[in-house]
């Protein structure tokens, strides 16, 4: 096996019931127009307030994989 070299991106996903949620929603996103998704870290939560009631959940990640340039 050879050496591997990782692109790392942010990512902020959106959910109205958890950041778990908020989450896996960034990560699904990607999922769909990247190959070979590494490792997902979350970076930093919020949660979006209206009348003083929480109406989303937002979540942060970084999000790495395999780059593999030009062959």
């Amino acid at each position: 096996m050879g050496d591997s070299v990782y692109k790392i991106i942010e990512l902020v996903g959106t959910s109205t019931d958890s950041w778990e949620k908020a989450a896996a929603a960034a990560v699904e996103a990607a999922a769909k127009s990247l190959r070979d998704l590494r490792i997902a870290e979350v970076v930093e939560m919020d949660m979006q307030i209206d009348d003083g009631k929480v109406i989303s959940y937002r979540t942060k990640i970084r999000l790495s994989f395999k780059y593999e340039g030009e062959k």
